[in-house]
């Protein structure tokens, strides 16, 4: 069961101006489930791409079975034996579980596809996975969970020998992730090895024999999972040293010891929030006058938590509050109706309009509120706008200026106007310095402030841990979708990483 299946020696890929794999070497074994692991950016999923056939290698090795392997597509890569799950199902929601399972490979009688050998055959892949049920019925009435196993059949009804799974747990409930283990460990017993590709630490550390660590293009090593602590992999993800110290007693929600909630002016809170097969719960309070950071790895809910407090992605269980008042938040609308305000991390694709004006952006969300008969005059318009290019310190050549021509840093400052222009009480800012230079981030950062002192409250999420701590009074610390406590008063990025890596505090 420990014989090599394949290796990959000194891999690298580049494309225009980036360097996503720089020589990363992969050992994956018969009978073992292997994790990959590492931040955005990391090179995993070039990697996988690489091993099923979408690209090609630039430079490096491919062994498969002990044989050098070169497949240049899924398909080559499957005449291999190696089978591919990706994040997204991949499958035809109006064919049935049997049409999906055999897709591109109907057996034929006399010419004509042998429908009964279809569903024949069918029922043994769904069957090595010691699932049974009716490959008839049509592959949309099935759960998200039945259609990820659809998919794993499928890619197990060929002479598969390597099955590669892209966070096959990322729109599953806990008890689906369950069943889904329970398939894996059975299929690794049975000789098959894996590749599992996933950001949940525990997760990992409760499937995975083993593991491979990848940052910015590059191989940090490869572990036996029960042998690295999770401090320790979390400080060779993030690339840093964490100091290891005593643990961190968690808050609730990220109130501390939960005396700064009884002298302030809450605005809004959260109990339980979430949604089924994604993030939850979640709980947390913040009130006027404050910056509540939230912290997570990748993948663990921090966008989900804000497009739901946002009202983007409706949640479906759990309350909030808005101001002591049970509220629904099942819509933008009615988040702004709140005064609640949201700058999303995709700012070029959910934020700016780049061939409208600085003017036309800025005024957008007001202009959208009052409706297409209360159209704001155009000397009310000039003298906001103004206002906030000066506020903000927006560099633009006009207030005629198309979007589309101004840095990253002075759109984002733009969006940040748009919102401030509502006079919200709620600002929930996820990235609001990603890929701007670090002037405008610091502009941006004392802009925070500034509305924090007066009176403002801002949900602040950011990929930089330091900026959190930095920018933060308070910190909700997220792990695998949940909300596993938070921290108040003194604290550090390490005090953050502690909470992260321990699922408990008696650990």
């Amino acid at each position: 069961m420990n014989e090599v299946l394949l290796k990959a020696s000194g891999v690298v890929k580049t494309f225009p101006g980036v360097r996503a794999l720089d020589g990363v070497s992969l050992e994956l074994r018969r009978g073992e489930i292997h994790a990959l692991l590492g931040e955005n950016g990391a090179g995993k999923s070039t990697l996988i791409k690489i091993l099923n056939g979408v690209y090609g290698r630039d430079e490096g090795g491919l062994e498969f079975g002990g044989e050098t392997i070169d497949p240049r597509s899924a398909k080559e890569a499957e005449a291999l034996g190696i089978s591919t799950v990706f994040q997204e199902v991949n499958l035809i929601p109006t064919l049935s579980v049997a049409e999906n399972i055999m897709l591109g490979r109907f057996p034929k009688r006399w010419g004509m596809i042998d429908w009964k050998a279809v569903k024949k055959q069918a029922r043994g892949a769904m069957g090595r996975l010691g699932l049974e049920m009716d490959v008839g019925v049509e592959l949309r009435s099935c759960s998200m969970a039945m259609q990820q196993m659809v998919a794993i059949a499928r890619a197990l009804d060929v002479r598969c020998e390597l099955l590669i799974l892209d966070e096959p747990t990322s729109s599953l409930d806990e008890e689906e992730v369950e069943r889904l283990f329970v398939v894996l460990r059975q299929l690794r017993d049975q000789g098959l090895a894996i590749l599992f590709v996933s950001h949940f630490l525990d997760q990992i550390y409760g499937l995975s024999d083993r593991m491979t660590v990848l940052r910015n293009g590059g191989l940090l090593g490869e572990y036996l999972t029960a042998e690295l602590p999770r401090m320790a992999l979390l400080g060779k993800m993030l690339g840093r040293e964490v100091e290891l110290g005593g643990m961190v007693r968690a808050g609730t929600g990220g109130e501390g010891d939960g005396k700064e909630k009884e002298g302030a002016k809450v605005f809004l809170e959260v109990e339980g929030m979430g949604r089924r097969g994604g993030v939850g719960p979640i709980d947390f309070w913040i009130g006027g006058g404050e910056v509540l950071g939230v912290a997570g790895l990748l993948g663990s809910g921090r966008t989900e938590t804000a497009r739901m407090i946002f009202g983007i992605d409706p949640h479906q269980v759990g309350e909030v509050r808005v101001g002591g008042e049970r509220v629904g938040l099942r819509t933008p609308g009615e988040a702004i109706r709140l005064g609640l305000a949201f700058c999303s991390e995709d700012r070029k694709s959910e934020g700016i309009f780049p061939h409208l004006t600085v003017r036309e952006n800025l005024l957008f969300a007001m202009q959208s509120r009052r409706g297409a008969l209360g159209r704001i005059p155009m000397g009310e318009q000039m003298e906001l706008v103004e206002k906030y290019i000066r506020l903000l310190q927006i560099k633009t050549a006009s207030t005629e200026t198309m979007m589309r021509n101004l840095s990253g840093g002075n759109q984002q400052k733009v969006l940040l106007a748009r919102w401030l222009a509502m006079e919200p009480r709620l600002m929930i800012l996820d990235e609001p310095t990603r890929g701007i230079d670090v002037g405008a981030k610091e502009q941006i950062e004392e802009l925070i402030e500034r509305l924090r002192v007066e009176g403002m409250a801002v949900f602040f999420i950011s990929s930089e841990l330091e900026e959190v701590v930095r920018v933060s009074n308070r910190v909700v610390v997220l792990r695998d979708g949940k909300a596993i406590g938070g921290l108040a008063g003194e604290f550090d990025e390490n005090a953050v990483l502690r909470m992260i890596a321990h699922p408990t505090d008696n650990e």
